[in-house]
């Protein structure tokens, strides 16, 4: 059962915050404000320079070389040669592009590839001499700990398996409790499998493999946390077999049966057919037969309830390796909409006293639910500069497709509706009805409810409505009663009793006004 979170009336006391007290002034939280690094993989090389808030930071710089590094290397035991020219090109390359946006830090970290080719200790050399970067090699471990630690920046809750594919290796480690636990590399990577033998072989020997890593790192594991290109691709497929009207990958879930439908369909269609529809790329596209067998066995192994999508990995766990502790702890969903409010609110601090003030409407809540209300309160005014005609839709539009973690694709879409109403009392005809469909009817009613919360609260007051009035909800008389100051009674006019009773109507209780 989920704790509750206990809430009272508005405080003044700006320091208690069940989230914490904002820390972007904080010397070592700046630091971070853009921190660069490199993932040199067997399939891809991608630079990503990280800006804004730390906990939860945008990507200000991200962009990928499909180098095939590793193509080959199973065979030949050395680095594919035009690989390696590629790979070399694009490292000059991001040590321009460092030094040009002045990024305070370029960590840069070369996986299988790398470590397991003979010429890789003088390729790792070359690409030093020539950039100036320093190159860490890690071994099959540290990358799936620096892996399971992404998905920990972006999923601090995580608990389960962590499963990363590259493309000459495939990494588990068990997260809980904040934590790495138990670690394992081995070497189902696509490249490698392509050169096992026919398709019998392949699959007996991902089954012998499999079976070893799970004596490894144990069974029973509720979730498996998918991370890599080609799971990706294929939870692409899979939005395009089930018509899912969502294409956010991160936190996107599947049902083993749903995973076993999607891998009977790669194995029966064509890939250009694939490939056309979701718009995959063919040299991601070719590996991704293989790493469906991988996957396939995964989940019949380790037989978890639920299949789920990181978009973060050994890039972002790169990042989380530098956070202090206090930042680590923090809630990268409302570090986010904190750090939207600061940069492009018209009153910043204004979300956190527009929460305080309507909380009273649900009372006593689950913190999964608090922090939902809390989110979008600090997001409320973050479209305004959008034209008053287009405004609804670029806040739903701007939650549902942010790049923020810590948030389910329904809360994403409650959260966007609940904006939409916040500048909108009607949702029909909207452009986004088919997003609706991933919300319960209750959901759609909550997110209503608090939508007309805030648009009466914004209205109510331009700087604090906690100083113009009270809200009290009398359960059992169905009646919400506003309690005004003499503050409030002189900002109590028609418009605002109109969004109130908008309010009082979608919540089905009476509207009471009571005068100073």
């Amino acid at each position: 059962m989920a704790d509750i979170v206990a809430v009272g009336n508005s405080t003044d006391n700006d320091e208690w915050d069940p989230f914490g007290k904002p820390l972007f002034d904080d010397p070592s939280i700046r630091a971070l404000s853009r921190v660069g690094v490199v993932d040199i993989g067997s399939n891809s090389i991608r630079m990503v320079v990280f800006d804004g808030a730390a906990r939860s930071p945008a990507y200000f710089f991200n962009e990928k070389v499909m180098a095939g590094l590793g193509q080959g290397l199973a065979e030949t035991g050395r680095l594919n040669p035009e690989g390696r020219t590629r790979a070399l090109t694009a490292m000059r390359r991001f040590a321009a592009l460092a030094k040009g946006m002045k990024v305070n830090s370029l960590t840069c970290v070369a996986t299988a590839a790398m470590r397991d080719a003979e010429d890789g200790p003088e390729f790792h050399r070359l690409i030093e001499n020539e950039t100036g970067l320093t190159i860490h090699v890690v071994d099959g471990p540290e990358e799936a700990r620096l892996s399971a630690q992404g998905v920990l920046l972006g999923w601090p809750d995580a608990n389960g398996l962590i499963c990363d594919i590259g493309g000459n290796s495939m990494e588990l480690a068990e997260v809980r409790d904040g934590k790495v636990w138990r670690r394992v590399s081995s070497q189902l990577g696509p490249f490698r499998l392509q050169l096992v033998g026919d398709r019998a072989a392949q699959i007996q020997h991902i089954k012998d493999t499999m079976q070893r890593l799970a004596a490894e790192v144990g069974t029973g594991y509720e979730r498996i946390y998918l991370v890599g290109g080609s799971w990706r691709a294929i939870a692409r497929i899979d939005m395009e077999r089930e018509k899912y009207p969502l294409l956010v990958l991160h936190e996107y879930r599947m049902t083993p049966e749903a995973v076993g439908k999607t891998i009977d369909m790669i194995e029966s269609a064509a890939l250009s057919d694939l490939r056309a529809s979701t718009g995959i790329g063919s040299a991601r596209m070719d590996l991704v037969p293989y790493a469906a067998l991988v996957l396939r066995e995964l989940v019949a192994v380790f037989q978890p309830a639920e299949i789920d999508v990181s978009s973060y990995g050994i890039r972002e766990g790169l990042l989380y390796e530098q956070m202090p502790d206090r930042l680590r702890k923090r809630d990268p969903l409302i570090e986010a909409c904190r750090h939207a409010e600061r940069r492009a609110a018209r009153m910043p601090g204004f979300g956190k006293k527009m929460h305080s003030f309507i909380q009273p409407i649900w009372g006593e809540v689950p913190p999964e639910t608090y922090r939902v209300i809390r989110a979008a309160c600090l997001l409320h005014d973050t479209t305004w500069r959008t034209h008053p005609d287009y405004r609804a839709d670029a806040c739903f539009e701007n939650v549902t497709r942010a790049n923020m973690a810590a948030l389910s694709h329904p809360e994403r879409v409650l959260i966007g509706l609940a904006l939409l109403h916040r500048y909108k009392n009607n949702r029909s005809n909207s452009a986004h009805q088919d997003l609706f469909k991933l919300l319960s009817k209750d959901q759609i009613r909550e997110a209503e409810i608090l939508g007309k919360a805030m648009r009466f609260a914004a209205m109510f007051s331009i700087d604090d409505p906690g100083d113009a009035g009270r809200l009290v909800r009398h359960r059992e008389d169905k009646i919400l009663e506003l309690k005004l100051t003499s503050k409030g009674a002189e900002l109590f006019g028609e418009v605002t009793e109109s969004r109130f009773s908008s309010l009082c109507s979608s919540l089905g209780v009476k509207a009471v006004i009571t005068q100073p």
